[in-house]
């Protein structure tokens, strides 16, 4: 078995009036949300499943489905949380990890700092082990026509040693 392993995840979901806008834990103030059943943090989302991907353990509809009312607008920081959790208990850390967030609007430059202190603290790693970048899809396919939001994500995780 290797001692490291690497996840892909992907994500995407639709952006609508009336709904609060979460990336990365942090509140993007902009006049339309993600549509979800819990926060919808699309970027979280995709993390989520390039983590439980390089572990061989689901995806994020296994471990959290959308059928299930307890997680009717649960905050994704506490689902990512669960899946550290999970990792650690088989004995796996975070190495790494690698987003993109795509997303025609609103320009996401100036919250990637915080994005990344705050993915950095769930995760238990340094800020410097989390990388997130921001794309328009020059106007093309659904982000780029603002009627939703895609986040690609990639996961280093290794074993740890006891």
């Amino acid at each position: 078995m290797s001692d490291f392993r690497v996840g892909i995840g992907y994500d995407i979901h639709r952006l609508v009036e009336g709904r609060r806008l979460f990336l990365c834990g942090v509140e993007i103030p902009f006049p339309l949300g993600l549509l979800g059943h819990s926060d919808a943090d699309v970027a979280i989302h995709a993390l989520i499943d390039a983590l439980l991907g390089a572990a061989a353990l689901g995806d994020i509809g296994q471990h959290f489905p959308d059928r299930d009312p307890k997680y009717r607008g649960i905050c994704s920081m506490e689902l990512l949380k669960r899946v550290v959790e999970l990792l650690h208990s088989c004995s796996w850390e975070v190495g790494n990890v690698d987003l993109t967030i795509v997303a025609q609007q609103p320009k996401l430059a100036p919250f990637l700092p915080s994005m990344r202190k705050s993915l950095a603290a769930v995760l238990k790693v340094s800020v410097d082990q989390v990388s997130i970048k921001a794309k328009t899809s020059e106007g093309l396919g659904p982000c780029g026509r603002l009627e939703g939001m895609a986040a690609y994500a990639v996961a280093l995780i290794y074993r740890a040693k006891e």
